[in-house]
């Protein structure tokens, strides 16, 4: 049997191996025994039907990554388990990105950063028709940047439950004298929230330097190659069905594994067309055919994805999934909800958050950010001190 490894953890990191021999099982006991030190453990057991084990490996992250980097040069039974375990390691520990979007940086490793919402829609599900009138638009973007937005996500479709498919034209017309504007007076980058190859590349040459794909590149067999052609950043979000039927009773084996195997294959439709790897980043898709148990499960869990090794965009604000847990119908009154799944998203590893109240989720993400380092820089005290 193919040895299969899951990560998972928080902060503390804990490697599920698969379809271990009796040999390498016995093996990689004697390894742990032998860096008791570094506060490794084991657990696991044996299966009787094919004489395999399944084994727990738990340590802190950068303690296991010590380990498992000297081994991965061996040429011994566990090489190649190894060497896959400290590519997990490498990833899940990573912070240093830095997007590229039309010469803008976002340096994702520097801060969480906040991607403001800008429906210029009449039907989405928190403001629709609030700004859909071009001035109104143009001014709450401003504010939103004056507020601590790093990107501002502009959107023509609504892509709530149960929503229509828009025609290309439409959406065309809502955003892009819109896009146009701010590209000229705003100084962060612009996103296009848009399924649509056309619109995308249109939303592009008007101004745009990335692409929020709630499709993950699925629905236009163009906008892979719209993405590569311009050089865009681009967001692969996971979503099941569409938006007109993927809340009709969704089911998964397990959500998060469900979710990381369609964002693997999005990678590799990009990377197929030509897509820059250090340009994509990565959604869980809370909402998009999920329950509230597998929203809540994906948040939780969130730091699993971190193995792709791309930054995580996180989207909860103000879905249902809050409104329905804290029993709040009107979406514009869940911010508080939607603070606690900025709070513990950022935690779990995402880089981006997008919101619609700007002001007060760059507070939550600043004191987040905050806590984290703290916590950081305590570690590596105590890490130097003990060498």
């Amino acid at each position: 049997m193919q040895t299969s490894i899951r990560l998972s953890g928080h902060g503390t990191a804990t490697v599920t191996i698969n379809g271990l021999t009796s040999e390498q099982t016995d093996l990689l006991r004697a390894i742990i025994t032998a860096n008791s030190e570094t506060c490794l453990s084991l657990s696991g057991s044996a299966r009787s039907t094919d004489h395999t084990s399944s084994l727990i490996l738990t340590a802190p992250a950068d303690r296991l990554q010590h380990v498992v980097h000297s081994r991965a040069a061996s040429n011994g039974v566990l090489a190649d388990c190894f060497k896959k375990i400290s590519a997990l390691l490498d990833n899940y520990l990573r912070t240093d990105y830095k997007i590229n979007c039309g010469g803008k940086i976002l340096d994702l490793g520097s801060h969480t950063h906040i991607m403001g919402i800008l429906n210029v829609t009449p039907d989405s599900f928190s403001d629709g028709g609030r700004y859909n009138d071009y001035e109104k638009a143009v001014i709450h973007a401003k504010k939103m940047v004056a507020a601590g937005a790093d990107i501002i996500d502009i959107g023509g479709e609504s892509t709530r439950p149960g929503a229509t498919a828009l025609s290309e034209d439409e959406e065309c017309s809502r955003i892009l004298p819109v896009i146009q504007r701010l590209s000229a007076e705003l100084p962060v980058p612009l996103s296009v929230d848009t399924y649509k190859a056309r619109v995308a590349e249109q939303a592009l040459q008007a101004g745009c330097s990335m692409i929020n794909d709630i499709s993950g590149l699925r629905f236009s067999k163009d906008m892979a190659a719209v993405t590569a052609q311009y050089g865009a950043a681009v967001i692969i979000m996971h979503i099941k069905g569409t938006p007109r039927d993927m809340q009709v009773n969704p089911e998964y084996q397990d959500v998060v594994q469900d979710v990381i195997a369609y964002l693997e294959q999005g990678l590799e439709i990009a990377a197929q067309a030509g897509v820059d790897r250090e340009k994509i980043l990565l959604d869980p898709g809370i909402g998009f055919g999920k329950t509230l148990e597998h929203n809540l499960t994906l948040i939780n869990r969130l730091d699993e994805l971190r193995c792709l090794d791309r930054p995580l965009v996180l989207g909860t604000s103000r879905k249902k999934f809050i409104g329905t847990t804290l029993d709040i119908p009107i979406p514009e009154k869940r911010d508080e909800g939607t603070a606690a799944t900025v709070a513990l998203g950022i935690e779990r590893g995402a880089r981006i958050i997008r919101v619609h109240d700007v002001s007060h989720m760059v507070q939550i993400a600043r004191m987040t950010d905050a806590i984290l380092r703290a916590k950081t820089n305590n570690k590596n005290q105590i890490t130097n001190n003990i060498q």
